[in-house]
């Protein structure tokens, strides 16, 4: 039994989403799933697993931050998930986005240290990409259902309240189009263990606009199309 998964095997599903927000776990799964199971409450990392479209998936809390995600995605790994898509929040970094709006990243820049550092046992920049198969899957289930997104790399930050001034431009300068907190260490880690990973977010502000901050509440009337989307193409990709 993993540290802080309190699951057994065959409790989760080789295809999992995980979400930072508990309360989104709780209701994508409640809404989407057939015949939702809660196999975790542990630590507050809620985990259910049940059925979409007759396919097996697992929904799952990683928690705030690369530290806690990574925690959740080696024991997710230990107990057979072979894909996961990370459905998230983030911050958009570039004019003319709205709340709400889809964001697909092709990639994650980060500051290299901490949990990096000791997957790596080097000061590198490794590569923190998505599986392609995964991506596509998103950008097709997307399109289809006419959703409006930004396709391009994030910045996974770790510290939330430490922008300064000139965060967004001199990130955006570079190609970056919004910033999140996991999806570097979703996917570097992804790459480690051999497993597909992807993220679909939604843009919950703007540091370049003022669209003010939409909390969970707010979000929830877009998280319907995006969760369908994911899910959609969590069960569609080959594993």
């Amino acid at each position: 039994m993993p540290i802080h998964l309190k699951v057994n095997e065959g409790d989760i599903a080789e295809r999992v989403v995980v979400a930072g927000d508990p309360e989104r776990v709780e209701y994508v799964s409640r809404k989407f799933l057939e015949k939702p199971r809660l196999v975790n409450t542990n630590r507050g990392l809620i985990a259910y697993t049940g059925e979409y479209g007759g396919v097996r998936v697992s929904i799952v809390t990683h928690g705030m931050g690369v530290p806690s995600a990574l925690i959740v995605l080696e024991e997710l790994i230990q107990v057979g998930a072979k894909a996961v898509v990370r459905l998230g929040s983030c911050g958009a970094m570039v004019p003319g986005m709205k709340i709400g709006d889809v964001v697909i990243p092709t990639g994650a820049s980060y500051y290299p240290g901490g949990a990096y550092y000791q997957y790596y046992k080097e000061q590198i920049c490794a590569p923190a990409v998505p599986d392609f198969s995964l991506l596509r899957a998103l950008v097709d289930a997307t399109e289809e259902r006419g959703l409006t997104y930004k396709l391009g790399p994030v910045l996974s930050s770790d510290a939330f309240y430490a922008e300064d001034p000139n965060f967004a431009k001199k990130w955006a300068s570079r190609g970056v189009v919004a910033v999140e907190m996991e999806c570097a260490g979703v996917f570097l880690v992804g790459l480690m263990k051999g497993i597909k990973t992807a993220s679909l977010l939604l843009v919950s502000d703007s540091l370049v606009e003022d669209l003010g901050f939409a909390d969970a509440k707010v979000l929830n009337r877009y998280v319907d199309k995006a969760a369908e989307v994911v899910l959609d193409a969590l069960t569609k990709v080959r594993i």
